[in-house]
């Protein structure tokens, strides 16, 4: 008996449109490598040796977990009510939410100044005393949850949207109330799948750097981030900045192998 032709055999490429992919890859691919093959050892030891980077470090760690929490906590009910709303506004809200994704950096930053600063539309209800969120360690986390939250609400709200109405429909039946039915029956089935979500907006939170340095500043201890020390070691230590860019490249990595290894164990049991 002859055997079947698979899928994969039949939609093969062919050698023109792998010459032509071949021209985005390298693109793609080309500065990653010149950035790793342009990098010693003793760069690596040089930029962990530097308290700067440190420091850096610790606040990146610090807002991005903070970021991913808040939302985590915010993010999942409202993913949760766009999945599963009927209003004919829903789309709409979706659609605008997903702007922070799109918009410039910058432009990022300046709204956020102009929204949340001292002189900004809510500064009486914010700020009764002349205080001010920007340029502080809270301006930080809330640049990064701008720029970063809508990466998590957009993945969940589509894993939300694969499963089976007529299981959410028993639970209901069985008496689960809505924020039961949120909390004991849709994450839960939805796990992987959150957890890949949520660990691509911690990623994007901590690449994030114009929002940042316009909002919060670049102040050394207090509201550098590690893209904003690379910023400010290529002024002065080209070889710091080169090993820091690796750190977090190679963390960008082992977040997108993480993230692919849970994406495909929620299609397994999709």
């Amino acid at each position: 008996m002859n055997e079947r032709p698979t899928s994969d055999r039949v939609v093969a490429p062919d050698r023109a449109s792998l010459a032509i992919g071949s021209l985005l890859a390298f693109l793609l691919l080309a500065p990653l490598f010149g950035l790793v093959v342009s990098a010693r050892p003793s760069d690596l030891w040089a930029a962990l040796a530097s308290p700067s980077v440190w420091s850096a470090l610790e606040i990146s760690l610090v807002t991005t977990c903070l970021t991913a929490l808040l939302t985590l906590v915010l993010g999942t009910p409202l993913a949760w009510s766009l999945a599963r709303s009927e209003y004919r506004a829903a789309p709409a809200i979706e659609l605008v939410l997903r702007l922070p994704i799109v918009l410039p950096p910058s432009v990022a930053g300046v709204a956020l100044l102009l929204a949340f600063g001292r002189r900004g539309p809510f500064a009486g209800w914010l700020y009764p005393e002349g205080t001010t969120l920007a340029f502080t360690g809270l301006a930080v986390v809330l640049a990064q949850t701008f720029v970063a939250a809508p990466l998590y609400v957009q993945g969940a709200v589509a894993a939300f949207r694969r499963i089976d109405a007529r299981v959410l429909l028993v639970a209901r039946s069985l008496g689960a109330s809505p924020t039961r039915l949120l909390l004991r029956v849709a994450m839960p089935m939805l796990a992987p799948a959150l957890i890949a979500a949520i660990a691509m907006c911690w990623a994007r939170a901590l690449g994030e750097f114009g929002a940042t340095l316009l909002f919060a500043g670049n102040m050394e201890g207090r509201t550098q981030t590690l893209p904003l020390a690379i910023y400010t070691a290529f002024e002065s230590d080209l070889a710091v900045a080169r090993a820091t860019s690796i750190v977090l490249v190679l963390v960008a990595l082992v977040v997108l192998v993480v993230v692919r290894v849970l994406e495909r164990r929620s299609e397994a049991h999709a």
